[in-house]
């Protein structure tokens, strides 16, 4: 995780101190970056996540798909011959 600090100095402790914090308050998130600014005795913390890849789903032929790999080619040839409406 990269650290970004601002307004001040912290001790290698600390910093790890605000990393630690920022894995236990988002257990399972990739964090890529924390931003720790200083301001006199506050503190302000900011993360970064990282991006969640997902999938496209759409509705084909009744069937709810995310790729058509899985068609066979009946199916395939009902997704070519269907009519496409624009919004």
């Amino acid at each position: 995780m990269n650290t970004l600090i601002t307004g001040g100095d912290l001790s290698d402790e600390e910093i790890e101190a605000y990393k630690r914090y920022a894995r236990d308050k988002y257990p399972g998130e990739n964090i890529e970056q924390l931003d720790i600014h200083l301001d006199g005795d506050f503190v302000e913390l900011t993360y970064h996540f990282a991006g969640v890849p997902f999938d496209r789903i759409r509705r084909i032929t009744g069937y709810l798909v995310g790729t058509l790999d899985r068609f066979n080619d009946a199916k395939y040839s009902e997704v070519n011959d269907r009519v496409r409406h624009s919004v």
